[in-house]
Order: C-alpha cells, then sequence, then structure tokens
C-alpha cells in the first residue's frame, strides 16, 4: 500500500470514526431493558413537507428488524436522524438507554457503536480486500501509527474471521475495484464489522445483487443476528423473508409515520399496506 493511498484512507477513515477531541471518551451505551435504540415522536420536515410525522420506533438488543415502505415512506430520513446526518423538528433518540443521538455528531455517533451501509457500496477500489478491513479496524489509524506499526496476531485473527463471514476468504489479496457489485457490498459490511458495531442500519443491501448473492447475505444477517442489532430497510419481499422467518417483527413505514408492524404474514395481509404498498 503507497503512502498516499494510506493517508487518503486514513483521513476518510478519520472523519467517519474518531470522536472530536474532548468528546465522548469512555462512555458507553447502556442496553437497559434489551433497548438498543430508541426512537420517540419523530417529526422532519423539509419545506413544508414532512419527511417523518411522529414516528417512533423501538429496537431491542440483538434484535434483526426489517422496515420496508414505499418511496419517500422516510425510511432514509429516520436513518439519517439516527446518525446525525439530519436534526429532527422534534422528538428524541436514545442509543440504549442512557446516550441521547441529537447531541451528538455524525462521528462520535459512529465510534459510540452505530454502523451505516448505504445503498451504493463505498469501498476503497485501489486497495485490496484485505487492507480495506485493515484501514477500518478500531485502532490508531492516522498515517505515521499505520506506516509503521504491524497488526497484531489478534487483530490478522479478527480480519481472518471477518473474511470468512463475508464470503471473501480466497480473495482477500484481490483488488477491490475487481470486485463484484455483490462482493463490494459484503466488503463494506465487513469494514463496518471491524468496527465491532452495536447497532447496524442496512439501506437496501441486496439492491442489484444476484440470487446466489441476494441468498449468501441472508445467510450473513442471520448469523449476525443476537451479536448485533440490525436496522435492514429492503424493498426485495423475498429477501424479508428469509431474515424475518419466524416471530421477527416487520415494520412498514408510510408519509413518516409507522402504518403497521408486526409478523410479515399479518402485514401482508393487512388492507392498507397492500394499498399504499405491496398491491393487489
Amino acid at each position: 500500500m503507497t503512502p498516499d493511498l494510506m493517508e487518503a484512507g486514513a483521513r476518510t477513515m478519520a472523519a467517519h470514526q474518531s470522536l472530536a477531541k474532548g468528546g465522548l471518551a469512555g462512555e458507553e451505551a447502556y442496553f437497559g431493558q434489551g433497548v438498543a435504540l430508541y426512537v420517540d415522536g419523530i417529526t422532519v420536515s423539509f419545506d413544508g413537507f414532512r419527511a417523518l410525522n411522529n414516528l417512533s420506533l423501538t429496537i431491542d438488543v440483538g434484535e434483526l428488524r426489517c422496515i420496508i415502505g414505499p418511496n419517500g415512506a422516510g425510511k432514509t430520513t429516520m436513518m439519517d436522524c439516527i446518525t446525525g446526518k439530519t436534526r429532527p423538528d422534534s422528538g428524541k433518540v436514545y442509543f440504549g438507554s442512557n446516550i441521547d443521538l441529537l447531541r451528538l455528531t455524525e462521528p462520535q455517533i459512529a465510534q459510540i457503536g452505530v454502523g451505516r451501509k448505504f445503498q451504493k457500496p463505498t469501498v476503497y477500489e485501489q486497495l485490496s480486500v484485505f487492507e480495506n478491513l485493515e484501514l477500518a479496524l478500531r485502532a490508531d489509524r492516522r498515517v505515521r501509527a499505520s506506516l509503521f506499526s504491524r497488526l497484531s496476531g489478534e487483530q490478522l485473527d479478527r480480519i481472518a474471521e471477518v473474511l470468512l463471514l463475508i464470503h471473501l476468504k480466497d480473495d482477500a489479496q484481490r483488488t477491490a475495484g475487481l470486485l463484484s457489485h455483490g462482493q463490494k457490498q459484503w466488503l463494506e459490511i465487513g469494514m463496518l464489522l471491524m468496527q465491532d458495531p452495536k447497532l447496524l442500519l442496512l439501506d437496501e443491501p441486496v439492491a442489484g445483487m444476484t440470487d446466489e448473492e441476494t441468498e449468501r447475505t441472508a445467510e450473513l444477517f442471520l448469523s449476525l443476528e443476537g451479536k448485533h442489532s440490525l436496522v435492514v430497510v429492503e424493498h426485495d419481499m423475498k429477501f424479508v423473508d428469509q431474515l424475518t422467518e419466524g416471530c421477527k417483527k416487520v415494520t412498514v413505514l408510510h408519509e413518516g409515520s409507522v402504518l403497521a408492524e408486526g409478523l410479515l404474514a399479518d402485514v401482508q395481509a393487512n388492507e392498507k399496506v397492500v394499498e399504499v404498498y405491496l398491491g393487489r
């Protein structure tokens, strides 16, 4: 890896991972009563349009929750509020039971354990798969430290573990730009996992994937359930069905509010959901 690429990578990772000086050093979320994320009465307006309208939502520790709904339902704006990109007009957003996310910046929210994956994968295409995961480690990734330090055995083991988990063990030395679209999605998820987030927000993670890649992604997410809390925004109902088999909740958003919530079969039978989203 060349010094200029290391420097560019370190700058970008720092923007997403590092706390501002004097920030929340040592502060951790308390997941009281099994709550990982608590959203209460969030309202967001853009030029008179209400993107979110008194939205309330609770995600339990270790839960895998799918969020569905038509375009414009407020799914992305909800994630923006959770991650600090958008400040709501009113309402509350708590991580665990004691950290008010509305008081924090985007880098601070990432540092305390909230990871977000956007629809379009963002990886360092000039670097290898291994180097992408190396940069994502929760460690001192400043340029000097990156250039003159070696990975510990524990860190190497962690990278190997994630490579296996994201189905890229045999592609570790491959340049990331040569990966398929689905493989780039897995790599970005792996980079998030290197930071050991407590909560993962995943926006349409299987968009553009082949059927085989979609199935493998479902297996990956199900393997993360319990170790992490996952919020998956998705339109692919077959994929949602794979993730929610059993007694898992699905939440349907419409016009910035929760339209329905419950088992997928119950949601699919809801007349209002069929009318505004699933079609007849």
